[in-house]
């Protein structure tokens, strides 16, 4: 079973041709090393007859032939082509294949329309936390519906429409008028009404793919945002509704310097956001959750899973990713389970003293902040809050939504009152005031469990609480000898102490300690 992978994924869809270069580390996880797009709209070259035109088959050879030698220049034999609906629309599809292979080697995997959706929904079954929804992947060519539950694949349809085919049967112009949204909305109603069991499911959209991408991007755009990405990041059907009135009353110049949205899908955006809106009308939302995997994710976590079975877990996503996380900068997975076992416990006493009130939610929240707690010690010791916070706050973690991505930074970056005060700032409307409050206190806790972990050698085995008069014992159980622990914990302990409102008494239980 090999530790390491690098694998190229060529994406030839009806829009653009995409090649994406992965690099696999079964300790760090999955990595983009390279990403490269052109926008061929293969779409555009098929004709009346079912034909791909040689133009357009000259220019998928031209793009893929560039693509072969940037894989050349990476260092990658393990490749991947996939084709999706206008190659699989074209009558002449096995011409096209077989020239291919000929003329540059390349083997293409012609994906049936079951084929497009299962990789569409794996990518998001391994990258998401949300356990049943219905996805939506809209290329150009054609538009591909997964209804998944308990991140089962139970339904799957692919429709014979996209974005740019809907151009093409719909807009004289550029953009669309008053009058052809109606026609091209009564027909897109019209086609997705067919599916009796996304009507009235009740269950979140995921929207996969650039167009959905670029309307979260334009979204975050207007109102200033304050994260990058848009893996995690969930709209309303209302702001897809004023989204669309925003963008429908633009013109094709205005549209292509609009910052968000890639020049390239100025004339297809507003026919992908009416996709969006009509089907989460049928579906019985209103919830739109964006993610960036898709497709190409599933192909290569599929070529990944098949020689590491353990590589990824969809029913644990986040676990996965923090192991990955933590990995990544440096973390043993002994000092990342020791650290969770003492913040739980801590948690756990607290609770039962009367200082925290139970909840299973604060303590899987606690949990996920051990597991990545002060990773940005990884890039220097005396400004790992800071570090920490930034690392976790501006990247996209698998299994988190943008606002437990931002619990958790605060949690796991937590040094004092006046840092969390500054990190929190920009967020603070998205929290209730005791939620902030709460958090806050959560990070003080954390802070000191992580006192019992400093040497990163597991020599805290265990702790309880006892309250007596005005002041809390803490009772560790040492397996090792702690120097560094004893001393930390000291320092810390005025973290809780300022939380609970009591002082804090430590007493290290060395019997039977092992030295």
């Amino acid at each position: 079973m090999p530790t390491k992978m690098k694998t190229a994924i060529i994406d030839i869809g009806s829009n653009t041709v995409r090649l994406v270069i992965y690099d696999y580390d079964a300790r760090e996880g999955l990595h983009e090393l390279g990403n490269m797009k052109v926008v061929a709209r293969l779409r555009t070259h098929i004709l009346p007859t079912g034909e791909m035109t040689e133009e357009g088959i000259t220019l998928l050879e031209h793009i893929l032939r560039d693509f072969i030698e940037m894989i050349e220049d990476f260092g990658v034999t393990d490749v991947r082509a996939a084709a999706t609906a206008a190659i699989r629309q074209a009558a002449n599809r096995d011409e096209i294949i077989k020239r291919m292979s000929k003329k540059l080697g390349l083997k293409i995997d012609l994906l049936s329309e079951e084929q497009e959706a299962y990789y569409g929904f794996a990518g998001v079954a391994y990258s998401l936390a949300t356990p049943s929804a219905v996805t939506i992947d809209i290329g150009g060519g054609s538009t591909e519906i997964t209804l998944f539950k308990d991140k089962e694949l139970v339904h799957s349809h692919s429709f014979p429409f996209g974005t740019v085919s809907l151009k093409q049967m719909f807009v004289k112009g550029e953009v669309l008028s008053t009058n052809e949204q109606k026609q091209l909305n009564d027909y897109v109603r019209e086609q997705l009404s067919q599916i009796a069991w996304i009507k009235d499911c009740e269950l979140p959209v995921i929207g996969i793919g650039g167009s959905a991408r670029n309307i979260a991007q334009v979204h975050q755009q207007r109102q200033n945002y304050g994260l990058t990405g848009v893996h995690g990041y969930e709209m309303t059907a209302q702001d897809l509704r004023k989204l669309n009135d925003y963008l429908g009353n633009m013109t094709y110049d205005e549209l292509k310097q609009l910052d968000g949205l890639s020049s390239d899908r100025a004339d297809i955006i507003v026919p992908a956001l009416s996709v969006f809106r009509i089907l989460l009308n049928i579906v019985g939302t209103t919830r739109f959750q964006l993610t960036k995997k898709g497709l190409r994710e599933g192909l290569v976590m599929e070529r990944i899973l098949e020689k590491d079975p353990q590589a990824f877990d969809k029913y644990n996503v986040f676990d996965t990713h923090a192991k990955q996380l933590a990995a990544e900068y440096r973390r043993s997975d002994l000092e990342v389970e020791n650290l969770v076992h003492l913040a739980e416990r801590m948690y756990e006493e607290c609770c039962r003293l009367n200082f925290f009130t139970y909840q299973v939610a604060d303590k899987e929240l606690i949990r996920k902040a051990a597991k990545v707690f002060a990773i940005g010690e990884y890039i220097e010791l005396s400004s790992s809050s800071q570090h920490t916070f930034y690392l976790i706050a501006n990247q996209a973690i698998d299994g988190l939504n943008h606002v437990e991505r931002i619990k958790v930074a605060l949690l796991a970056s937590y040094k004092n009152k006046d840092y969390f005060s500054h990190f929190v700032e920009p967020f603070e409307s998205w929290l209730e005031e005791d939620e902030l409050h709460k958090l806050r206190d959560f990070g003080a806790m954390l802070k000191f469990a992580y006192a019992f972990t400093i040497s990163k050698r597991g020599v805290v085995q265990d702790l309880a609480m006892t309250h007596s008069g005005d002041c809390v014992t803490l009772t560790v159980q040492l397996q090792k000898n702690a120097a560094a622990e004893k001393y930390q914990a000291e320092r810390h302990k005025k973290h809780l102490e300022r939380v609970i409102k009591e002082d804090i008494i430590i007493q290290f239980n060395e019997e039977g300690l092992n030295k």
